[in-house]
Order: C-alpha cells, then sequence, then structure tokens
C-alpha cells in the first residue's frame, strides 16, 4: 500500500502467471491421479482403461482450472 492509501496495480505477468501454471499443473495431477486411482481400485477396471479416463479427467481439469484462472 502506498502513502495515498491506493494499492498498486499487478500485471498479468512475473510471479502472477507461474502461480497460474502452478494451480492448473496441480490441479491437472490431483484429478488425473484420483480418477486413475478409482477406476483401477476402486471399479477394479483395466490398466489401459484407467489411463485413459485419468488423462480425459487430467484434460477437463486442466481446461476448467485455466478458464477459472483467467477469470
Amino acid at each position: 500500500m502506498t502513502r495515498n492509501g491506493t494499492w498498486p496495480a499487478i500485471g498479468q505477468g512475473g510471479v502472477s502467471a507461474m502461480k497460474n501454471w502452478r494451480y492448473i499443473a496441480m490441479h491437472t495431477v490431483a484429478a488425473a491421479a484420483f480418477i486413475f486411482l478409482l477406476q483401477r481400485y476402486g471399479l477394479n477396471a483395466t490398466l489401459e482403461s484407467s489411463l485413459l479416463w485419468a488423462i480425459t479427467f487430467g484434460g477437463c481439469a486442466a481446461g476448467l482450472a485455466y478458464a477459472q484462472s483467467n477469470r
């Protein structure tokens, strides 16, 4: 905060962008791991099916996290 009581503007570069990409990657990995473990061990699906669902859900989670970080 500056002396006149206003906050400096924060642009879309630097640390802010890095936090967004870290958030997107973390969201992607968490969703993919969750659906893989659910499919593989919870529902006793095959390895190929579990990996396909993990990739699909990871991609969807990445898209949602990207949309949310750009709001």
